[in-house]
């Protein structure tokens, strides 16, 4: 692969940030993109709620419509830019096998590429093997990546059209890259559903999991952006598509139609209450803001280590208290859904309303020490991508 710059023409003169200045297909990459995490959250209450029927459930449909449809728009653009870009509407592209297109484009024609092939593989695993008995089967891991790919590709392509743009016209291109920034996060999040329920959310394990994965998708959006509270914009748009799933799957009645059926839900049983993320975003945000501005080896070295602190303890201090609420039956109602997310195959007792591995997994200073080395190493990777994204114009 070699990269070759062309010339970009600057737009005309638009209003400050108008969506004028962004081509379509931005817009249709990123929408395409945020079908994927929808797709699989619905498939998943499908697999909670009905069990396995056929490979063609909507669920499945609209996630591979997630990665088919962005991956289409990016093979035209680059069959277009190779062959049929006018001499003045050239933009800057990577060279790839004779053909040219924007980074973004190729990052998303791999994505796409993976989560089609997983889909047999799926298919096969479940006719080989039946109902996953958890979300991370090798044949989710393949499409786990196709689904990153696709998501990373969409937010190179708006980044990259954000990096290029006059300073008065990046504000469009750079929420749609902080909205894909929110749509990888999302994905990473519900890939790890097995180890973030409220149950886990007292033990050692749920720490040092969520702080050697989160922050990266929050700082490096922070380095890259030129908006102002990157962090929880990214955060929040999380929270916004699993609350949406959350109100909106219940809504549709439906049963079991595979044995055995342990607990007979009559509706689409929705996810687990969203992590509040948002609360170390806003501290991701704050030091970022204060501290953040001009990277260098040893200083994002030094606030790395601040921002793995600061994330390990906001999170700590809001999901403690909050999973305890989650666990309690205040939390048992529609907009909180503290107990429904239970499947029809889980045989209810009274571990639903438990803290589990507390013992054997106690959330010790060793533990937590752990933990925010893990966060502040994660938070170093963010902010040496943050800065090599922030360069990003092909």
């Amino acid at each position: 692969m070699s990269a070759n710059a062309q010339t970009l023409p600057v737009p005309a003169a638009t209003a400050s940030g108008s969506a004028a200045s962004v081509p379509w297909y931005c817009f249709a990459v990123v929408f395409g993109a945020a079908c994927i995490p929808l797709g699989v959250l619905w498939d998943i209450s499908w697999h909670s709620t009905i069990g396995r029927d056929t490979f063609w459930t909507p669920a499945h449909m609209l996630t591979y419509l997630g990665g088919a449809l962005p991956g289409l728009l990016c093979g035209w653009i680059v069959l277009k830019t190779t062959f049929w870009t006018a001499p003045g509407d050239q933009i800057p592209h990577v060279r790839l096998w004779g053909f040219r297109g924007p980074l973004g484009a190729w990052v998303t024609i791999w994505g796409s590429f993976v989560m089609i092939i997983s889909a047999p593989f799926d298919n096969w695993w479940h006719n080989a093997y039946g109902l996953d008995v958890q979300i991370l089967s090798p044949p989710h891991t393949v499409l786990a990546l196709g689904m990153y790919g696709v998501a990373v590709g969409a937010a190179l392509i708006a980044l990259s059209w954000q990096n290029r743009s006059p300073t008065e016209q990046r504000s469009t291109p750079g929420r749609l890259f902080l909205f894909s920034c929110g749509t990888l996060l999302t994905m990473v999040i519900i890939i790890l559903t097995e180890f973030i329920y409220p149950n886990h959310q007292h033990s050692a394990l749920f720490y040092k999991v969520t702080c050697a994965v989160l922050p990266l998708s929050m700082i490096a959006a922070v380095r890259a952006s030129n908006l102002r509270w990157a962090a929880t914009v990214v955060g929040g748009t999380y929270a916004l598509i699993m609350l949406a799933m959350i109100w909106f799957l219940p809504l549709f009645r439906a049963q079991p139609l595979l044995a055995p059926i342990y607990n007979p839900v009559n509706h689409m049983v929705p996810p687990p209450f969203p992590l509040l993320i948002i609360v170390p975003a806003l501290g991701i945000d704050l030091i970022m803001r204060h501290l953040g501005r001009r990277p260098g080896f040893w200083r994002d070295t030094g606030l790395a280590c601040l921002l793995g602190l600061v994330f390990f303890l906001l999170l700590l201090a809001a999901q403690w208290p909050f999973s305890h609420f989650l666990l309690s039956p205040a939390a048992r109602n529609p907009f909180f859904a503290g107990d429904a997310m239970w499947s029809y195959a889980d045989q209810l007792g009274s571990w639903r309303a438990e803290f589990w591995h507390v013992t054997e997994d106690a959330l010790t200073l060793k533990a937590a020490v752990i933990a925010i080395c893990l966060a502040s190493l994660n938070s170093r990777v963010a902010l040496w991508f943050g800065n090599w994204l922030s360069a990003v114009k092909r």
